[in-house]
């Protein structure tokens, strides 16, 4: 009897592994495995995470169970450098656009012919170079962003590269710290500011698709939202409450994201 119970219990953790593992991957055009997590069923979705984080971040939001609730299939990655995808070294690997290349070999792998898509922060800045390339995205919301990821020479991107590269100030120290404290990779980081994708304002006029920026009401650090929102054909801006590292988990911003998307 005691072999039987212990045969069933080996049996019900592998069957459990198998059932609650949300994480999948796949190799990328270069090698780099891409780690991302597929739930839900019916219209996919596309939640893109911010700088310093990961697939996870988006886990406890109340974005992401609204959308399952409300019967989507949300897609949700690691970017390179981030969470359980690999964090390559070279500065090669973060050259002319790789993350954006991902994100299109990602959806590729899941024959994905037609998606929405949500970033937030630094997820904002990779959609927008997205939105150039993938014509297959139909709605696509910005958040937590302003218009100066437009300027190739963003003196807060350039700022934030060198904090990672070594040459930290007070603006910085903080986010530093915080990259520590959870063993991020902080060459990885260092390399995704530098090579971070730049889209100007020009080619952000040639998307015709509905744009939403949403941005919280005490949110200013990376520019005008509005001028983001008036640089897009049919951009819209919405304020909600909240902060920069706040407003993506709250429900405002969950009921404006899902309001869109109908």
């Amino acid at each position: 009897m005691v072999q039987k119970n212990y045969s069933f219990c080996i049996f019900l953790l592998f069957f459990t592994s198998i059932c609650f593992s949300q994480s999948e991957n796949f190799k990328s055009f270069d090698d780099v495995k891409i780690v991302f997590s597929d739930e839900g069923e019916g219209e996919p979705v596309l939640l893109i995470h911010g700088f310093i984080n990961s697939r996870k971040s988006w886990d406890n939001t109340q974005l992401k169970q609204d959308l399952l609730d409300k019967g989507y299939r949300v897609i949700v990655p690691d970017l390179r450098g981030n969470g359980d995808s690999d964090k390559p070294q070279d500065k090669e690997a973060y050259e002319n656009d790789a993350e954006v290349k991902d994100l299109k070999l990602l959806m590729n792998h899941l024959n994905i012919q037609s998606y929405k898509a949500v970033g937030y922060s630094r997820g904002s800045i990779v959609l927008a170079k997205l939105l150039t390339t993938d014509k297959r995205i139909e709605k696509a919301v910005l958040g937590g962003m302003g218009i100066d990821f437009t300027n190739p020479d963003w003196d807060r991107r350039i700022m934030f590269a060198k904090a990672f590269d070594g040459e930290v100030n007070e603006t910085t120290k903080d986010a530093v710290d915080y990259a520590k404290s959870i063993y991020a990779d902080l060459r990885s980081l260092h390399l995704q500011q530098k090579y971070q994708p730049v889209t100007s304002k020009k080619k952000l006029g040639k998307i015709k698709i509905d744009i939403i920026v949403i941005c919280g009401d005490e949110d200013l650090d990376n520019g005008n939202a509005k001028e983001l929102s008036n640089a897009f054909v049919n951009g819209i801006l919405v304020r909600v409450p909240g902060d920069h590292n706040g407003t993506y988990k709250t429900a405002d911003f969950s009921d404006e994201v899902l309001r869109f998307l109908l």
